[in-house]
Order: C-alpha cells, then sequence, then structure tokens
C-alpha cells in the first residue's frame, strides 16, 4: 500500500530519512554574515529551507517580494495571511542589490498572493526580473509566480521580460486542492503552466508536495497531467507541517517511493526531475536552466 492506510495521528513520527545536516562551508558562511549584515530577506531563511546550506553553496538563493502578508490562507503554508501592506516600489533595486551583494549565480524570485492589487503584483514582478538584469547581468532567474487568477495579461507581463524559468506550482493533487489550496484551482494551476508554455516561455516548471493524504495513483495522474500541460521540469518532496496550526503530515514517503514517481515521471519525458523526501521547488534549481 502507498497512501490508502491513512496514519491520523498528527504527531507523526519523523523517520530518519526526514533529518537534515547543519549548512557548513566557506560560500555558506560567507553568505550568512552577509545576509545578517544587511537584513536581506531569504525564504531560504524565513521558511527554514531543509537545503539552505547546500543551495547556497552553490550560489542559489531564493527572495520573496510584494512583502510578507498573503491574501491566500492555504492550509499548507507558513507565510502569514492577512491585508498586505502597500507595494513597495523601491523593492525591485532593494533585491537586486541584494543578489549583486551576495554574488548569486542564479536568483529564485517568488511572492506572496496579491488578490488585492488591480494587476496582481504582476507589474512590480517585472520590474524586479528587469532590475536584476540591470543590476546583477551575470544573475541566471528563476520566477516562481502565484496563478494571477488565470488573467493572461498579468502572466504575459512575466513572458515578455523573460526570465530562464518560470514556474508556478500546483503543490498537490486534484482531490485535495480545494483542502490544501483553498483560494486556489487545479485546472486553473494547469492552465497557467499550459498558457506560459503557448505564450513562449522557454522553461516551465512546477512543484508537488506529498503526505498531504493523496493516494499513489492520484500523484500518478497529476504527474501526467502536468507533462500534458508541457511542463519542463517536476519537482517532488515531502510536506512538513510548519506550525499545529496547519495541516497534519498524514504520512512520510519512503525513499523508495520517491524513486518510483521519479522514474514514473522521466518515463513521460520531463527535461528535469527531482523526487526525494527533502526536495522543495528551488531545490538544484540552478540545473533546471539548461
Amino acid at each position: 500500500m502507498y497512501m490508502e492506510d491513512l496514519i491520523q495521528n498528527t504527531t507523526v513520527q519523523k523517520p530518519k530519512w526526514i533529518r537534515v545536516k547543519l549548512p557548513t562551508g566557506k560560500n555558506y558562511r560567507e553568505l550568512r554574515t552577509l545576509v545578517d549584515k544587511y537584513k536581506l530577506n531569504t525564504i531560504c531563511q524565513s521558511g527554514s529551507c531543509p537545503n539552505m546550506g547546500e543551495c547556497w553553496g552553490e550560489g542559489t538563493a531564493t527572495f520573496m517580494i510584494l512583502g510578507n502578508i498573503c491574501t491566500r490562507s492555504c492550509g499548507f503554508c507558513g507565510v502569514k495571511t492577512g491585508k498586505p501592506l502597500d507595494v513597495n516600489w523601491d523593492e525591485p533595486e532593494k533585491v537586486a542589490r541584494s543578489i549583486k551583494l551576495m554574488k548569486i549565480k542564479h536568483a529564485v524570485l517568488t511572492s506572496v498572493d496579491r488578490d488585492d492589487l488591480k494587476d496582481m503584483g504582476s507589474i512590480l514582478w517585472a520590474e524586479t526580473v528587469n532590475a536584476v538584469r540591470r543590476i546583477s547581468p551575470g544573475t541566471t532567474m528563476e520566477t516562481l509566480i502565484p496563478d494571477f487568477q488565470g488573467i493572461t495579461k498579468h502572466i504575459d507581463r512575466l513572458v515578455d521580460v523573460a526570465p530562464e524559468v518560470i514556474s508556478h506550482n500546483m503543490e498537490t493533487v486534484k482531490r485535495l486542492t480545494r483542502e490544501v489550496r483553498i483560494q486556489a484551482k487545479y485546472e486553473r494551476s494547469l492552465e497557467v503552466l499550459r498558457y506560459l508554455k503557448e505564450a513562449g516561455q522557454r522553461r516551465t516548471k512546477t512543484g508537488v508536495m506529498l503526505g498531504l493524504g493523496e493516494t499513489k495513483d492520484e500523484v500518478f495522474q497529476t504527474i501526467e497531467d502536468i507533462r500534458n500541460a508541457n511542463v519542463d521540469v517536476i519537482t517532488l518532496g515531502q510536506y512538513l507541517q510548519p506550525t499545529k496550526k496547519h495541516l497534519p503530515v498524514k504520512r512520510f514517503i519512503t525513499p523508495e517511493e520517491f524513486d518510483e514517481l521519479g522514474d514514473f515521471a522521466r518515463s513521460l519525458g520531463f527535461r528535469h526531475v527531482e523526487s526525494s523526501p527533502l526536495v522543495r521547488s528551488s531545490y538544484h534549481a540552478e540545473k533546471h536552466i539548461h
């Protein structure tokens, strides 16, 4: 059995393969010093990412724009929900300067959802990509975008500035989308991914979390749906509960099961597949541009 015998206990014991090594290494220490000194904001730190040491060592980091308060209240996400602050139009410059200062080779940009804004934040998104190009021209970029409610003129702003990768995370299977992502829709996210490719985006990407109560067949179906939307890169990782208020982990998926799912995804023709317990959507992001 894979996920049919779900463990309902919210205090499921973490297995040994989930334990994370403490980050070390010269690159990591140098970046840590810069981040602390200049009070730079990275998701790597605020999201307590298990791969921070490895990614920073490779010169990759993730930055969040459009503030840190989200208009949506997804059951898996540790970002605060509420009424966001006004847009800070200096943010693109600040993020770009941070990336230059940290000597980031590959930057992943993400944001909260800004359903409160007429343009859903897409104008500041495009300005941030342009600022990074101007201030740190040697840095490649992945933009991990919200669904912009599926409105194509907002999505076009990102396609027009042509980051190396545009990603949008499916997060979970169709049946669990309403519970896990509340204000999002499974088909709408697939449409966003499909549209990105049709609009001319060279490399597209998505991520799925496992352990929320999905069945094996549902995961296979989701992977197929994603491939049918012509997505190039897929990441599959274990969901970990950020706080007791968030959705519980129903099950820890074994490394062998992740291998099986990864092999299935590769058989469908994805360009890159990352599939293991500690994978997050930005994991090995620098490899996904090629």
